[in-house]
């Protein structure tokens, strides 16, 4: 287990010299992947969502796919069709983009409703049911989904429902002035991204996930848990607070953060770390049509005492 261990402390290495800058997102989307997560980056085009996504998948030795989600995308260009087989005279399916181990459905705000929800069941059960026949999609099973600022032109805002799916949103940013100059001069991205090995094997991850989700917690912490979720609940400033369901994903991403820094238990701290990116984006303000900032989880963490 040391040894995989030292592979994530390589993998976020590797991931860093291609993703200038950006550590701390680099190790947010490693946790969501080692919780069994799913991952939802928002930001504005042109910042390194796609690298991102790819350079994980470079690393992990996982079968990528990349969906680009346009208006006119239909649920069966996710899924796969059945086409008729006329050697066999019989109907034959065949698997959409969705089979595969890391999915980046790029720019997903741009798709109308309808398609978006072609992956809410292979998110929440990872499995798809087309043409009458549930299948399983492969393990482990990531999705990284992209989209712009709602108020660009042809966007199409996700519904809390689906939202919720996704255990983090992160966001990258503009790279500060020393990472933007080093990749200046560094030369093709693309080119340097494609040469990259891997750092894990793909049967490694599993164990990985496995090894996460038995992360000690305490009791002490789970009551610092339900604080927080609590404090959320009672906030006048949201339309409804946390669900269970994302109370037990700020304990998964928690376990996944403490994991990565080389701990058998979970420490407020982790909870604290992970708390942005697990809440702001199933919080919507009262006021406005924009969820919670940082500020706002910052406020709830204050308010809470530690165990």
């Amino acid at each position: 287990m040391n040894d995989r261990r030292r592979a994530l402390s390589d993998t976020i290495a590797a991931a860093g010299k291609i993703i200038l800058g950006k550590e701390r997102q680099i190790r947010l989307a490693l946790a969501c992947l080692l919780a069994r997560g799913h991952l939802l980056i928002e930001d504005l085009p042109g910042v390194g969502k796609t690298t991102l996504a790819h350079t994980l998948a470079q690393l992990l030795g996982l079968d990528f796919a990349r969906i680009q989600f346009t208006s006119d995308l239909l649920p069966a260009d996710i899924v796969g069709v059945s086409i008729y087989d006329r050697e066999r005279a019989a109907f034959r399916f065949l698997p959409g983009p969705v089979f595969a181990q890391v999915v980046l459905a790029d720019e997903i705000n741009r798709a109308t409703p309808k398609t978006q929800s072609a992956l809410l069941e292979a998110m929440e059960e990872r499995q798809v049911t087309a043409e009458g026949e549930t299948r399983r999609l492969p393990e482990p099973f990531f999705v990284i989904a992209t989209q712009n600022p709602s108020h660009q032109i042809g966007t199409f805002a996700l519904p809390e429902s689906q939202l919720d799916r996704f255990l983090m949103r992160i966001e990258l940013g503009y790279p500060d002035r020393d990472a933007e100059r080093a990749l200046l001069a560094g030369g093709n991205t693309r080119e340097r991204l494609e040469t990259l090995p891997a750092t894990f094997a793909p049967t490694d991850l599993q164990p990985l996930q496995q090894a996460v989700a038995g992360v000690h917690v305490a009791p002490a912490l789970i009551d610092y848990v339900q604080a927080l979720v609590d404090g959320t609940r009672q906030d006048p400033a949201f339309v409804h607070g946390l669900s269970p369901r994302a109370a037990l994903a700020l304990l998964a991403a928690a376990r996944a953060w403490a994991f990565i820094d080389g701990r058998d238990l979970v420490l407020p701290e982790d909870v604290q770390a992970v708390l942005p990116s697990v809440a702001a984006h199933r919080l919507s303000r009262l006021q406005g049509n924009g969820h919670a900032s940082a500020d706002d989880i910052a406020a709830i963490v204050r308010r809470t005492p530690l165990p």
